[in-house]
């Protein structure tokens, strides 16, 4: 961990990102740092247990400091304090609001408590008083026995122990000083900046590019460490008894709430986020669109390169949220109709190895090893010259910037109808008149629709063509990122201009 000396312009919260993984969110904000270099940034860094912490990127030099928080790992900390008992009471409305939907009230409890019972010594709480002690044990098992006692116990124990695990390590690690705290997502993220507008009072704004809990709905509705007491639970109409399952999504829904509680401005990158916002309390007075914007004039310039062979080519990590195995299963289909096709898959497979020794498999399996190739983290310039087509059959998105990316240099792209996919394809309300489609959009973890889609275009070379010059078009209009870096300055300013300390009056009306 580095600290800066002064307090930073703006603190940017992280989540299992930048800088230490890339991806879309990750480069959109390498790219917001370097667009504002005369603004002084602090890197708050989630991240989980026993990540690597290798940098993905090369931090820019208005970044004056990087701290980085290891998810569900406290220190031990003090071995008591005076009247225990008296601390896991005052905690446990708090622990029971964050697991029942609470919001910014829930936090506030926690946060009270920690500091009131944190200011008997300079040794600070960890582990041995919050999770550790006879007085969290007996704490634990009153919440089980009123709120889960159909669960099986051993799961509960290890489920609460890593949600409020995690919950105490945002709560209790250091926070930087900084005149504005600008967090990229929900989740643990937003759940530090609603921290931070409590404790200090500071401008606060949120990003969201996905919407943090429906990605976190879909990954606990396909993880197999999760114990359903049926496994005829999900065809069940009423289902009165709760399982582990909405104790997880439960806290991640308060942790929007909170968020959204605490945010100054509510921003995300496309109008059909809002209304998943607006049924988490978001205020609509304080929400925003501002959508992703790239480097037009760099990708325009991209010169195609002659007497290819049709080429796809997907560009993301190779993690299960990209269904990498959807668009694998399609290429072996458009390989049947076009036996010439090159496919590859453009970024980096170190994320998941498993998933990825999956996906190798698959392609093997299918025989595509002399059309499909897995290349690593590229740099995308040096190859979009050698793609017709691009293809992404995420379950999950928000914006992009790929789709973009490719439009900008004149690549249709083939998208699965999620985030803003159809939007970016075909264009919104701004378009008068609309400027035609830019590619193709198909349902979720369909290959033959995906599969179909691409041999529609990559055998009409004039409609593939139509549809890259309507992408570059729209590019070009409205997604300049330019223009985009001119309103985050602008929101910037307005934050120092309003600098307050309300604090914990969002709550308690004053101290």
């Amino acid at each position: 961990m580095t600290e800066a000396a002064d307090a930073a312009d703006v603190c940017l919260i992280l989540e299992g990102s930048y800088p230490y993984v890339a991806g879309g969110v990750s480069s959109w904000t390498h790219d917001l740092i370097r667009a504002q270099p005369d603004l002084s940034f602090h890197l708050l860094t989630l991240v989980a247990p026993n990540s690597t912490l290798d940098l993905r990127y090369e931090l820019p030099p208005n970044v004056t400091g990087v701290t980085v928080v290891t998810l569900q790992r406290l220190g031990k900390g003090r071995r008591k304090v005076r009247d225990q008992a008296g601390l896991m009471k005052a905690l446990e409305p708090g622990l029971r609001g964050l697991s029942g939907k609470g919001g910014l009230e829930a936090v506030s409890s926690l946060l009270d408590a920690l500091h009131a019972y944190g200011k008997q010594s300079r040794e600070p709480l960890g582990s041995q008083v919050l999770l550790n002690s006879r007085q969290a044990w007996e704490t634990l098992l009153r919440m089980y026995h009123s709120e889960f006692p159909n669960a099986a116990f051993l799961d509960y124990f290890w489920t609460w122990r890593g949600l409020f695990g995690g919950a105490y390590a945002v709560l209790l690690a250091p926070l930087p000083k900084a005149r504005v705290y600008h967090a990229v997502s929900t989740g643990y993220a937003g759940l530090m900046m609603a921290r931070a507008k409590l404790d200090t009072g500071a401008a606060t704004i949120l990003t969201e590019h996905g919407i943090y809990t429906n990605e976190r709905r879909i990954e606990l509705s396909m993880a197999d460490w999760l114990y359903e007491e049926s496994s005829l639970a999900g065809l069940v109409v009423d289902r009165e008894k709760r399982g582990l399952r909405d104790l997880w999504m439960n806290s991640f829904e308060s942790y929007s709430r909170a968020t959204y509680a605490a945010a100054d401005h509510i921003l995300t990158l496309f109008q059909g986020n809002q209304s998943f916002q607006l049924n988490d309390g978001a205020d609509p007075a304080r929400m925003r669109v501002i959508p992703n914007g790239i480097d037009f004039d760099a990708y325009s310039a991209v010169e195609p390169v002659p007497d290819r062979p049709p080429t796809i080519a997907l560009i993301g990590r190779v993690v299960p949220i990209k269904d990498v195995k959807t668009y694998i299963r399609a290429i072996a289909q458009v390989r049947e109709v076009i036996p010439e096709v090159e496919a590859y898959l453009l970024g980096p497979y170190d994320e998941d190895p498993a998933y990825y020794a999956e996906c190798e498999e698959l392609v093997e399996h299918l025989h595509l090893r002399a059309n499909f190739e897995f290349t690593g983290r590229v740099k995308l310039t040096d190859w979009m010259g050698r793609i017709d087509l691009m293809a992404l059959t995420s379950i999950s998105e928000g914006q992009p910037l790929v789709i973009l990316e490719a439009g900008a240099a004149g690549i249709p792209t083939v998208a699965t109808h999620v985030g803003a996919c159809r939007d970016l394809i075909e264009g919104d309300d701004r378009e008068s008149p609309p400027l035609g489609p830019g590619g193709r959009v198909v349902p979720l973890s369909n290959p033959s629709a995906a599969a179909g889609a691409m041999i529609e275009l990559l055998r009409d070379r004039d409609k593939l063509k139509a549809c890259g010059e309507a992408m570059r078009e729209r590019v070009r209009r409205y997604y300049n990122k330019s223009d985009l870096d001119r309103t985050y300055r602008e929101l910037y300013e307005q934050c120092f201009a309003g600098e307050n300390r309300a604090g914990r009056a969002l709550v308690r009306g004053s101290e």
